[in-house]
């Protein structure tokens, strides 16, 4: 499809995105063209704009993890999705298919993954590339704009749930209550658990009280370890940290009862440094959660289809981008921002673009 698009692009690291017209790209053999309708914005966007991982992007590139639009052109040997498919392009852009993570279902750990706005340009752009063998199924009763966190905030949350094992009627505690935290407290709710919702702000955690949280900490107010223990007899069977902050992961492991799980999600700066007599003392498993599998992606997405989840959304024009980072920086998004390229042709007028570059 010839043609110019527009879009946000991190030529500098920990510099502002430039708004520049590149050439729409061609899908090559086994690749899809996607018209962007929506894309969640992600604190992990912002890390790789930072540069702050130690497997940094190849400058320049576009960001955006959370893409969700119609399928527009097909390359050579394509079969699995048509054009006119409502897709969505996720973290998880591509993997091998044949190691033995792949082989397991694991793909997500995959050796020769791939990485939506990362090591392959994402969706802060009226148009991307895609793996139709990776992308996202948007049933068709879940809008695009509502879609755009579930693939990565509502798949996050949903699969580190599963991997914290807390059984229905169980405790599992939710600490970080924001733009993961909150579609977390909703589907734990919908799996039968019990919710603790932890975090720092009251404001949010009124929020997660109304989401339907049984029990709400403020973690500045005492210790957040030993309230939860008093009111569950023990502590959370399942703690699953969102919070980007090494405080909020001690406190996780705190709240872990004995034999429970505590799964790590959020990816603070620093080293963790474990209490490892109450680990082992207390037969406590610590676990990392990355994203979630395809099969995951269809089951956190059906329950958002059902009506049984609904992420929280402010929209914005990609022409915000650098302001919602700014935001981001300053912990001033409550939920999640999701860009909107189906609304008012203005905004591209608002983002001027510079010279053309080759996709």
């Amino acid at each position: 499809m010839a043609g110019k698009m527009q879009a946000a692009v991190v030529t500098a690291f920990a510099k502002p995105l430039e708004f520049q017209e590149w050439d729409i790209p061609t899908p090559g053999p086994g690749q899809i063209l996607v018209k962007t309708e929506a894309c969640g914005v992600c604190h992990t966007d912002l890390h790789a704009r930072n540069g702050d991982w130690p497997l940094k992007p190849t400058l320049p590139f576009i960001p955006g993890h959370e893409a969700i639009g119609i399928v527009v052109a097909l390359g050579a040997g394509v079969s699995l999705v048509k054009e006119g498919d409502r897709v969505g392009v996720p973290w998880l852009y591509s993997a091998c298919g044949h190691c033995e993570y792949c082989l397991q279902a694991w793909e997500t750990v995959c050796g020769e993954a791939q990485f939506g706005g990362y090591t392959q340009n994402g969706g802060f752009a009226e148009y991307l590339l895609a793996d139709p063998n990776y992308v996202a199924h948007i049933p068709k009763d879940l809008g695009s704009k509502e879609a755009a966190p579930l693939i990565c905030a509502g798949i996050t949350t949903y699969k580190g749930i599963k991997e914290t094992q807390a059984r229905p009627g169980e405790w599992i505690a939710i600490s970080g209550c924001g733009g993961l935290g909150h579609l977390a407290i909703q589907y734990a709710k919908v799996m039968g658990l019990q919710v603790c919702a932890v975090d720092i702000d009251d404001g949010k955690l009124e929020h997660a009280r109304r989401l339907g949280a049984d029990l709400v900490i403020n973690a500045k107010s005492g210790d957040p370890a030993a309230l939860l223990k008093n009111e569950t007899g023990g502590g959370a069977h399942g703690v699953l940290i969102t919070a980007p902050s090494l405080p909020a992961f001690k406190q996780g492991v705190d709240m872990t009862r004995k034999l429970g799980t505590c799964v790590l999600v959020g990816l603070p700066p620093g080293e963790f440094p474990l209490p490892l007599f109450d680990v082992v003392a207390n037969c406590i498993t610590v676990r990392g959660s990355f994203v979630g599998t395809r099969k995951d992606m269809a089951e956190c997405l059906q329950f958002a289809a059902e009506g049984k989840v609904k992420a929280d959304i402010e929209l914005q024009p990609l022409s915000a981008i650098n302001t919602i980072f700014e935001r981001l920086e300053r912990g001033d998004v409550p939920s999640r921002v999701v860009l909107d390229f189906t609304g008012s042709a203005a905004e591209k007028s608002a983002a001027p673009a510079k010279e053309a570059v080759p996709a």
